[in-house]
C-alpha cells in the first residue's frame, strides 16, 4: 500500500517540478526496490527450479548439478572417526601405500565360485594350456564335489561352505577364495568366475590386460532406485552413510593390494552382514555380494577401481536374472558383438530408468570392456569348443 501511495505522489510532483528533477527521484526509490525484488524473484525460481543447462546450472543452481554454486561453499565438517573407524583406516591405507613387491614370475589367480560341477572345464582347459607357471586355478564348490577332466582343475577344491543365494555366505565364499589364493606369494591379480562363465579372449591377451592395469577391475554405480540406495539401512550409520551406498555385480578381478585390502576388513564387512540381508527391515530385500565390495572400494579407493566388471552380463531382458546363453545362440557374430563392446552402460532402478554409459578405460586409453562373460548353459559347450579360438582374437 505504501508504494502505491508513493507512486501517486510522484504523479503529482510530475505536473509540477521539472523533467531533470522527476527522473532523479524516481530512479533512487523506485527503481532500486523494483531491481532487487526482480533479482530476488529471479533468484527464487533459480533455486526452486534449477536450469538444466550447464551454463546456467553453473551460475543459479544450488544443488541442480554438480558444479554450481555449492563449490562455493566451505566444506562440511569431517565426521570424527569412531575408534574402530581409525583402526580400520590405518591398516587399508597401510596396505593401499605399500608398493607391492612383484616376484620373478607373477600369477593371475582363476577363482571358480560353483555349487558342483564346472560344465565348461574343457573351454578352459584350452584356455590354460601352454601357459603353465602363469596362473593358478581355485574352486569353491559349495554343494557337490566335482569330478574334473582337467589336469589344471585336479587337487584345486578349497574348503567350501554353503552358499546361499541373496545372503551374506556369498561374500564368505569369496574371501575365502581370495585367503586361500592369497597364500600363494606369485599370485598378483585374482579373478572371480562362476560355473558359467567363458573366456572371451586368449590367456596372453588376459594376462596382459590383467597384470599390467592400474586398477581393479569392481563394478561400482550410485542406483538412486530401490534395488539400489532403496537397499540402504540407517543402521550402517555411522560408518556407511546413505550417500556412500553402491551397487555392482559380484564378479571382480583385483589386484594383490586391494585383495589384501578386503580380507583385512572386519568393520564394513560386519555391517553388511548385519545389516545388508534378504527380507529386512519389512518387504526390503539387500544383496551383500552386490553392495560390500563396490562400497567398500568407493569409500576406501575410488580411484583404485574401474567402475565397470571385465565379465560381459546381458540384462537386456529386464528379469531378475540375466539372460541365459543357449545352444541356438552361439554364433561367430554373438561372440564378435560381445568382444567389440568398448563402452560399459549401467541403468537405475528408480523411475527415471536413467542409462549411464561410459568407455572402458585401460590405463586411460579407451579399449574392448571384457574379457569373460556369462551366462551360458552347460548345452553350449561343443559349439564353444568349435568357435574357440577364433573368436578370442577379434
Amino acid at each position: 500500500m505504501k508504494t502505491s501511495q508513493g507512486w501517486r505522489l510522484g504523479m503529482k510532483e510530475m505536473q509540477i517540478l521539472s523533467a531533470p528533477r522527476q527522473r532523479s527521484q524516481l530512479k533512487k526509490p523506485t527503481w532500486i526496490i523494483v531491481l532487487v525484488s526482480l533479482v530476488s524473484l529471479f533468484l527464487i525460481c533459480a533455486y526452486v527450479y534449477p536450469p538444466q543447462g550447464s551454463g546456467a546450472c553453473y551460475v543459479f543452481s544450488l544443488n541442480g548439478c554438480k558444479g554450481g554454486l555449492s563449490d562455493w561453499l566451505p566444506p562440511a565438517p569431517a565426521r570424527d572417526l569412531t575408534d574402530e573407524e581409525l583402526a580400520s583406516h590405518v591398516v587399508t591405507d597401510e596396505i593401499l601405500n605399500t608398493p607391492p613387491v612383484v616376484p620373478e614370475n607373477p600369477k593371475i589367480a582363476f577363482m571358480f565360485l560353483t555349487p558342483g560341477a564346472l560344465p565348461f572345464e574343457k573351454l578352459w582347459d584350452r584356455f590354460f594350456q601352454g601357459h603353465e607357471g602363469k596362473f593358478s586355478v581355485y574352486v569353491h564348490a559349495s554343494k557337490d564335489k566335482p569330478v574334473h577332466f582337467s589336469r589344471y582343475f585336479l587337487n584345486r577344491e578349497i574348503r567350501s561352505d554353503k552358499v546361499v543365494w541373496g545372503k551374506i555366505s556369498m561374500v564368505d565364499a569369496e574371501r575365502r577364495l581370495l585367503a586361500y589364493a592369497l597364500k600363494e606369494t606369485d599370485n598378483q591379480h585374482f579373478v572371480l568366475l562362476s560355473d558359467s562363465c567363458i573366456p572371451l579372449r586368449d590367456f596372453d591377451y588376459v594376462y596382459n590386460y590383467l597384470m599390467y592395469t592400474n586398477v581393479s577391475f569392481v563394478d561400482c554405480f550410485e542406483d538412486p532406485g530401490p534395488h539400489g540406495s532403496g537397499r540402504y539401512s540407517e543402521h550402517m550409520l555411522p560408518e556407511v552413510e546413505k550417500k556412500d551406498f553402491r551397487k555392482g555385480a559380484q564378479w571382480f578381478t583385483m589386484k594383490r593390494q586391494h585383495a589384501l585390502a578386503v580380507m583385512a576388513d572386519s568393520l564394513y564387512y560386519r555391517k553388511f552382514k548385519d545389516y545388508c540381508r534378504p527380507n529386512m527391515e519389512g518387504n526390503r530385500n539387500c544383496y551383500s555380494d552386490e553392495h560390500y565390495i563396490p562400497t567398500f572400494f568407493h569409500m576406501r579407493d575410488p580411484n583404485g577401481i574401474s567402475n565397470w566388471s571385465v565379465t560381459h552380463v546381458d540384462w537386456s531382458e529386464g528379469k531378475w536374472h540375466p539372460k541365459s546363453y543357449v545352444r541356438k545362440d552361439i554364433t561367430f557374430d554373438l561372440m564378435k558383438n560381445i568382444t567389440s563392446i568398448s563402452e560399459n552402460v549401467h541403468v537405475t532402478s528408480d523411475a527415471r530408468k536413467e542409462v549411464q554409459i561410459r568407455p572402458c578405460l585401460w590405463n586411460g586409453n579407451q579399449r574392448p570392456c571384457y574379457l569373460f562373460a556369462r551366462k551360458f548353459l552347460p548345452e553350449t559347450l561343443d559349439s564353444l569348443l568349435e568357435l574357440y579360438p577364433n573368436y578370442t582374437s577379434i
